[in-house]
């Protein structure tokens, strides 16, 4: 009976002391280590990523043991436990990594997750169990690893650049018309069968409506008088002037029987043999020998020769003489005529006063550009959307919707396009209204069937890009913009000297905490203090997020940082 109870004994001491040699696990001996990289961990398009690794010594972890290794990000209002790391001894039979107890040994993990807005101050801690035979066994305090989380890329701002579409209003509208009196041969005097022609008449009209009318000037009255280029020279220059001269006094007339006040003098041009006109006539015929015709002008550059030679070609001097000398004997006015349009006050005081019905969409569209009230601005637009049926209109209402952050207005608005029209600016707009909504990946497929629209296009593409983690890309996006963003960009590939020239450019308080963080990855303490007070003092928020931010770790315990940031 003795016997029995000393052997119950000696098994529980065994027990016991078995279960003792793992407790001792618990203490973690000189050579063990644990680290996570990088550190601080990154925050780069909403995920965070990073590799745990560990040192094992010799002669610690038992044979007959398994060792659970959880990593936990503990942040404010809760943790997040990652998948664990489980570590075996090598009597064990299963099948994870085993640690030798003679040799110690290394292992590794890659964690992944998602971020929150909560993780911003955040610590990685590794929690640890030991299992042996039927026991659990926890470590009594975990193992502190990860000293935050950097999330500078959150700064971000998310204020894509819609686009306007241009109005084509032109104030003044030149016009112009033309026509021709005829002359007899060696005549100078004006047939009243000329007069009747149709093309004189609309431009007796048009001359005396415009001289008559408010919103139009003659500019220009011009006559060329010409005479053809057979008969005498003398005779030629004598009968062009004195076409000119009757043709001037016949425009005089015209003015004084329509009883206009000061009305335009024309000028009077002649010629006396047209050549140029004589030849643009023949290449336009039909004449059977007009290449003859041709030839010899171009051999000969006297007249007096050239109408001789003309002549000796007597089949085509009669051809000629009946098609093409008699046009030649003309006289041309032309009229140029500017129709002026509502001056830009005038605009302004119609939209204002709500006077649309005499407004074209080229004014109304103007008109609002001129407005400053921007709910005017955008009533004018959509009144020239709705009144025209105009894209343009109902597009520039969404621009000034953006700019107010009014989504859902900006959206209806857009709604009154015709999808299949695929005007560029307008799909930039929609994709700012997506980016601005947070879906990324809509806006982004937008902005790239408006490519053509403009810059504005490429600076929304850099912010998705930084959003997306494709720094590099951000910087080509937003590269000449001297925004607050293509520094963060710059910042985020790590080129620190181009980020630091472009917040220089930047007067916003995140271009500041830009200047800020700079700063503090150089270890320039007063760049930090200097910047982050001015940041601080245009936008309060930032004080907290200071107080917070990884970036400035090892500025907490300055005093000149805390009279900043608490």
């Amino acid at each position: 009976m003795k016997q029995l109870k000393f052997a119950i004994v000696a098994i529980a001491g065994l027990l016991i002391a078995g279960c003792g040699g793992v407790e001792k696990m618990k203490e973690l001996p000189e050579g063990t280590s644990f680290k996570v990289t990088p550190n601080p961990l990154e925050v780069h398009a909403n995920k965070v990523t990073a590799t745990i690794e560990g040192t094992i010594p010799p002669k610690y972890f038992n044979k007959k043991a398994i060792v659970e290794i959880t990593p936990v990000v503990v942040y404010e209002g809760g943790e997040l436990a990652l998948t664990s790391k489980i570590l075996q001894g090598e009597d064990v039979q299963a099948n994870n990594q085993v640690i030798n107890y003679e040799a110690g040994g290394t292992w590794k993990q890659d964690i992944e997750f998602d971020y929150k807005d909560e993780m911003f101050k955040a610590e990685l801690e590794l929690r640890f169990v030991i299992s042996y035979k039927d026991k659990k066994i926890p470590f009594d305090a975990p193992q502190k690893i990860g000293i935050g989380t950097m999330a500078t890329y959150k700064l971000v701002d998310i204020d894509p650049k819609p686009i306007m579409l241009n109005d084509k209003f032109v104030r003044i509208t030149p016009e112009e018309k033309e026509a021709q009196i005829n002359f007899v041969i060696q005549q100078s005097n004006i047939r009243k069968s000329e007069l009747t022609k149709d093309e004189i008449k609309m431009l007796n009209d048009f001359i005396v409506d415009a001289s008559q009318a408010k919103n139009k000037e003659v500019k220009e009255l011009k006559i060329s008088a010409y005479a053809s280029p057979d008969g005498p020279e003398k005779l030629n220059e004598k009968l062009s002037q004195d076409r000119g001269k009757n043709t001037d006094k016949y425009l005089a007339d015209v003015f004084k029987k329509a009883k206009v006040k000061d009305a335009k003098e024309a000028t009077v041009e002649t010629t006396s043999e047209d050549w140029d006109g004589f030849q643009k006539s023949v290449q336009n015929s039909d004449i059977e020998d007009k290449d003859l015709i041709l030839r010899v002008l171009s051999m000969y550059s006297d007249p007096d020769v050239r109408e001789k030679e003309i002549k000796n070609l007597s089949k085509v001097y009669k051809v000629l003489a009946e098609k093409v000398l008699p046009e030649l004997r003309r006289s041309k006015m032309i009229a140029k005529v500017d129709i002026i349009g509502f001056s830009d006050d005038t605009l302004k005081y119609m939209v204002e006063n709500n006077a649309y019905d005499s407004l074209n969409v080229e004014e109304m569209l103007h008109a609002a550009s001129l407005v400053e009230d921007v709910n005017k601005k955008i009533e004018v637009y959509t009144k020239a959307g709705e009144k025209f049926n105009c894209p343009r209109g109902y597009n520039n209402a969404a621009y000034y919707y953006i700019l107010n952050n009014d989504l859902a207005s900006a959206k209806a608005s857009l709604d009154k396009i015709p999808a299949d029209q695929n005007i560029p600016a307008v799909s930039n707009n929609r994709g700012c209204i997506a980016l601005m909504e947070g879906n990324i990946e809509d806006a982004e497929k937008l902005f790239a069937d408006a490519a053509n629209a403009g810059n504005e296009v490429k600076y929304n593409l850099g912010i998705i890009a930084i959003i997306k983690g494709q720094y590099p890309a951000a910087t080509e996006y937003l590269g000449g913009t001297d925004s607050f963003n293509q520094g963060l960009a710059l910042l985020m590939a790590g080129k620190i000297d181009a980020a630091k020239n472009t917040f220089a450019k930047v007067e916003t308080a995140k271009a500041y905490y830009g200047r800020a963080i700079v700063g503090a990855r150089l270890g320039e303490e007063a760049t930090v203090l200097d910047n982050l007070r001015t940041a601080i003092g245009k936008d309060a928020s930032l004080k907290d997020r200071a107080k917070k931010d990884v970036e400035f770790r090892n500025y907490v315990q300055n005093e000149a940082f805390k009279a900043i940031a608490e």
